[in-house]
């Protein structure tokens, strides 16, 4: 008898790496780029470039983890960890350059394709997302904090804190 596929599973870090906080996502994937993972696993750095995620999240995955930087709701440099469920994006307009959640879900959606079964979000909340490079003093110590999650969530030691 054959032994199981490994599980696919697409990590990818998100955000513009010149407005300051923005990078947290790629800051999180460099890192996570020089770990060692399983067969399956692929860690991505997509920068800005949200079409390029909406062609390779038509291919089959098990697992899709977003790491992104999120909005400030009093708590900057809190990481946490969110389900995506299927019905919460396909409805921005689809804009080649956009780089958002609900953008590249709309993409998705118009390429005929679909999200995962599983598919998560490891957002930190964000000072500044002004003109800059370098991420503000409590984004930089949440990324330490993001890697770990994210090996938490390939490993299946991590379930999301909240459901979206």
């Amino acid at each position: 008898m054959a032994a199981p596929a490994a599980a696919r599973v697409l990590v990818a870090g998100i955000g513009n790496v010149f407005c300051t906080d923005d990078g947290f996502g790629p800051e999180v994937a460099r890192r996570l780029a020089g770990l060692s993972w399983p067969d399956g696993v692929r860690v991505v750095d997509y920068g800005i470039r949200g079409l390029h995620l909406s062609y390779d999240l038509v291919d089959p995955w098990d697992t899709v983890v977003l790491v992104d930087a999120v909005p400030d709701r009093g708590a900057v440099g809190t990481v946490a960890l969110v389900e995506i469920l299927a019905d919460d994006g396909g409805h921005a307009a689809i804009d080649a350059h956009g780089m958002d959640p609900a953008t590249v879900l709309a993409t998705l959606a118009a390429l005929g394709g679909r999200l995962p079964e599983r598919t998560l979000l490891v957002g930190c909340q964000v000072a500044d997302t002004g003109e800059g490079m370098g991420l503000t003093p409590p984004v930089a110590a949440a990324v330490p904090v993001a890697v770990e999650t994210v090996r938490a969530v390939v490993a299946g030691n991590r379930r999301p804190t909240e459901v979206g």
